[in-house]
């Protein structure tokens, strides 16, 4: 008998335990790794507090066999965690602007054996990956100053998207050319470029 997959915050709970933050981070902070609260990962970025990082997933309500995006990939933390989530029926694409990140991302996600994510690097005129949408979900990792139309097109049709935008934690629930917002709190993020 095949054990059911956990849903909600239990989901959650277990793509933390199966994605330790250390193996994302720089050798100098990954002592730190347990630290809840932002860590340094170079070039003006961090890796965000895991509680956040948590709430985020939560409120997104990834399900097994969806297609995400993940923008503002960073260390490639969030790719690996959605990538658990969705399992191997499903498919992740982070993207990062930071072509340092990029690499030192994409290298910490190949070492979690989830070939069904991947992370690339993000065109810097173009928001989100049209190219490859629409989206189930999408994670946005960076504070927006204002909502983007050009995301919420990147959905399906009942997608859902979880951004920071002006520091107000959003999630967007599109239906067809609709979309509902419904605010979550306060939080800072670097911003989105």
């Amino acid at each position: 008998m095949v054990p059911e997959q956990p849903t909600g915050a239990d989901a959650v709970a277990a793509a933390f335990a199966a994605t330790p933050r250390s193996g994302f981070l720089p050798p100098e902070v990954r002592d730190r790794a347990a630290h809840d609260g932002p860590l340094a990962l170079g070039h003006g970025q961090t890796s965000s507090q895991p509680s956040t990082v948590a709430a985020m997933l939560r409120l997104l309500d990834v399900r097994p066999g969806q297609h995400v995006l993940d923008v503002g990939a960073g260390s490639g933390w969030t790719t690996a965690l959605l990538a658990h989530l969705v399992g191997p029926t499903g498919r992740v694409r982070g993207t990062e602007v930071v072509p340092e990140l990029v690499s030192f991302g994409a290298a910490n996600l190949a070492r979690t054996d989830r070939p069904w994510a991947s992370l690339v690097a993000a065109d810097r005129d173009v928001l989100g990956d049209p190219g490859h949408a629409p989206y189930d979900r999408i994670l946005v990792s960076a504070d927006a100053p204002e909502l983007p139309r050009s995301l919420v097109d990147q959905l399906v049709d009942g997608g859902r998207m979880v951004l920071p935008v002006a520091g107000v934690m959003l999630v967007v629930d599109r239906d067809g050319e609709r979309a509902s917002v419904r605010r979550e709190g306060h939080y800072r993020f670097v911003p989105l470029v």
